[in-house]
């Protein structure tokens, strides 16, 4: 399969802190990427999802069309809602099927909700930053979750 060179897959991922603590969830065995691995939730941002939300001010795109995918996937993924997510940093990888991935990793305060998985993961855990050591989490993610608690003074 030829993939254009220019295309990527654009996802937005969120850390949730709550009291000191920072979720993450396992990913489930038929997902494309990392199966079975530690991560934060989020997810991709796709054309179908957001062109028909109104575009901002009638200009001919839409604003703050990433947060909106990130809070849309925290709600669908682990059923919970956010504070003001924050940016932190931005990634690339190339996922096995050449898919290339951006990511861009933000962080957030929990607001309301219980952790309730959806189907693309098999479990959840709040953990603090210090434990990322005890679980397999997907490369990166243990060092953004430090990096949030150095920044948010939730190092524990």
């Amino acid at each position: 399969m030829d993939i254009d060179p220019r295309l990527h897959f654009v996802v937005a991922t969120c850390i949730i802190e709550k009291d000191g603590k920072f979720l993450i969830a396992k990913r489930a065995p038929h997902e494309k990427a990392f199966p079975n691995r530690w991560t934060v939730p989020g997810g991709k941002l796709v054309l179908h999802e957001y062109e028909h939300l109104p575009k901002t001010a009638g200009f001919p795109q839409w604003y703050g069309v990433v947060e909106w995918v990130l809070r849309k996937e925290v709600k669908e993924e682990v059923d919970l809602e956010i504070e003001k997510p924050k940016y932190l940093c931005d990634l690339v990888f190339v996922r096995p099927d050449g898919y290339p991935v951006v990511t861009l990793s933000y962080f957030a305060k929990y607001k309301s909700g219980e952790v309730k998985i959806s189907k693309d993961f098999t479990d959840y855990t709040w953990i603090s930053a210090s434990e990322v050591t005890k679980y397999d989490l997907i490369e990166g993610i243990g060092d953004e979750i430090k990096e949030v608690a150095r920044i948010t003074g939730d190092f524990s």
